[in-house]
């Protein structure tokens, strides 16, 4: 599966649990990130760092989406087995 249509599918699942995807530029020499998850007042967002490579994004939205059970909602088995495996490329 192509890396950008990889990440757009892993947005499109943080929507769905409700977690708000954000794009923010980052500077690279004040963080070592690429992004996370974080929770304000009860919310979740996803900050990507914009300026980090689609692969960096993809791996901070697996790591993210794994804090959350994802048991019973309809996921591609692609993505599925993403986020069931210790680690991603």
């Amino acid at each position: 599966m192509d890396d950008e249509i990889l990440l757009s599918q892993l947005e499109e699942l943080a929507n769905k649990l409700g977690i708000a995807v954000r794009h923010e530029k980052i500077d690279m020499d004040e963080a070592s990130t690429a992004g996370g998850l974080c929770r304000l007042k009860g919310e979740y967002f996803l900050i990507l760092n914009s300026r980090a490579t689609v692969k960096e994004k993809i791996r901070t939205a697996i790591d993210a989406l794994r804090h959350f059970d994802l048991n019973d909602i309809y996921i591609k088995p692609v993505i599925r087995e993403l986020l069931n495996r210790n680690e991603w490329e």
